[in-house]
């Protein structure tokens, strides 16, 4: 019997470009570590806390997101949330993760940001010696807060500076455009920290040029709305900037209201460089195979689709050169033994 895109979508090596880590946080988790921390949750169980991930919008996905985010304390915490997260990896066949992290979530409340950094910094150290997984930290800022906010976070972060490799912009869009973080990111420029933002997922196409040409983003996490800019696509398709599209949140958000209704393939067809990734899994129903393969059969997406979108993601990650062509390999390796299956 031959195989189909979908599976070939579940088993091809990918890599996972936006994660946020905060967002991985399961339910039975947040109640261990709130246990372990002596911290009372306002639901009863893990079934009520889950219930009430019904969103209509991003503002009331955040609101539970921070809540949840109260029962990370210590180090141990952070490294318990990561390596969770690695071990879903390992299952979707993820051999690299791009993993964001909001530091000013935890400072706000009285959480150093060395217990932030070091605790997820040892779950990927651990999770390249035991699972063979390339991962690297993106610190993003809180765009509801202000600039100066901003500022003060990414000097509190200098002496970890090894440990991450960028940063990134998230939280609520509408409102809070990316020229209000134009010097706070000229300023990580100097510092050669890799740029990525948030942009056009519920704001317009106008964020995304902002993202571009003030903060001189080299990704565009989500960007579905770029569609609605014909100048833009195409100058997305110049310059082949990737966009880290997440399907199951666009959903769970109300971006679309249906999965049949994703721009992914219309991305694809555009000449962009389109990849699948999950945002915040634990709250968006889905991992990455669950975001790949979901987009995958609403779609039709064909095989040619899934090789774009698997190779996409390695080839718009910020890992280094020998990394990507060990990846690619391995991809084209699950592409062949596919092939010889039928598909």
């Amino acid at each position: 019997m031959s195989t189909t895109p979908a599976q070939l979508a579940a088993a091809i090596p990918k890599a996972e470009l936006h994660i946020h880590i905060e967002g991985s946080l399961e339910p039975e988790l947040i109640f261990a570590l709130a246990q372990r921390n002596g911290l009372s949750l306002p639901y009863p169980s893990v079934e009520a806390l889950r219930a009430a991930y019904a969103f209509t919008d991003l503002q009331s996905f955040l609101d539970i997101y921070y809540a949840g985010a109260s029962v990370l304390l210590h180090e141990a915490d952070f490294h318990d949330m990561a390596w969770a997260y690695f071990l879903r990896a390992k299952a979707d066949n993820v051999v690299h993760a791009e993993i964001f992290f909001d530091p000013q979530t935890h400072t706000a409340r009285g959480v150093p940001i060395a217990t932030v950094v070091n605790g997820l910094a040892s779950a990927c150290d651990r999770a390249r010696t035991e699972l063979g997984i390339g991962s690297a930290l993106i610190l993003c800022f809180l765009r509801h807060l202000s600039e100066e906010n901003a500022f003060a976070t990414l000097e509190a972060a200098l002496p970890y500076r090894p440990r991450f490799i960028g940063v990134g912009l998230d939280s609520s869009e509408v409102g809070h455009p990316p020229s209000k973080f134009s010097r706070v990111f000229a300023r990580c420029r100097e510092l050669d920290l890799r740029i990525v933002a948030h942009a056009g997922e519920e704001g317009p196409p106008a964020y995304i040029w902002e993202a571009l040409n003030d903060l001189k983003a080299e990704r565009i996490d989500h960007g579905v709305r770029s569609l609605e800019d014909p100048a833009l696509v195409a100058e997305l398709a110049r310059r082949r900037v990737p966009l880290t599209v997440c399907p199951l949140s666009n959903l769970k958000l109300c971006v679309v209201r249906d999965l049949k209704d994703h721009p992914m393939k219309r991305l694809l067809d555009a000449g962009l460089c389109a990849t699948v990734n999950s945002d915040d899994p634990a709250y968006f129903g889905g991992y990455m195979n669950a975001n790949f393969v979901q987009t995958v059969e609403a779609l039709n997406l064909t095989r040619e689709d899934v090789i774009a979108l698997a190779r996409n993601s390695v080839e718009a990650s910020f890992a280094d050169a020998a990394d990507k062509a060990r990846w690619i390999e391995q991809l084209e390796q699950t592409v062949e033994a596919f092939a010889q299956k039928g598909l």
